[in-house]
């Protein structure tokens, strides 16, 4: 059992649930917690736009599948379909910042 009395913030939870930075897990664990920001930011674009998933799959080029997927988390995206999402679908930008 994991001793969670001496943790002070969330970065020492992470540590201590997944590793420290570039161990496997933590990977894992910060793969899937971006793959969520960004399907939680393309749900929410999608529904300011009032869009559904179909109209957008439709402007952007591709199928409402494969927006339900990516809205769920559940897709592996490129970069580009991506842009192509957001610029075409949603008439939005995309930045991207490299820490």
């Amino acid at each position: 059992m994991k001793d969670y009395k001496e943790i002070k913030n969330f970065d020492e939870l992470i540590e201590l649930e997944h590793g420290k930075i570039g161990a496997e897990s933590r990977n894992k664990y910060e793969e899937g917690a971006q793959m969520f920001i960004v399907s939680e930011m393309l749900k929410a674009a999608r529904k300011d736009a009032n869009l559904t998933q179909e109209q957008l799959a439709d402007k952007a080029g591709t199928k409402k599948s494969y927006i339900s997927k990516l809205e769920n988390g559940k897709g592996n995206i490129q970069l580009s379909t991506l842009i192509r999402i957001f610029e075409q679908g949603l008439n939005r930008k995309i930045g991207l910042t490299f820490l």
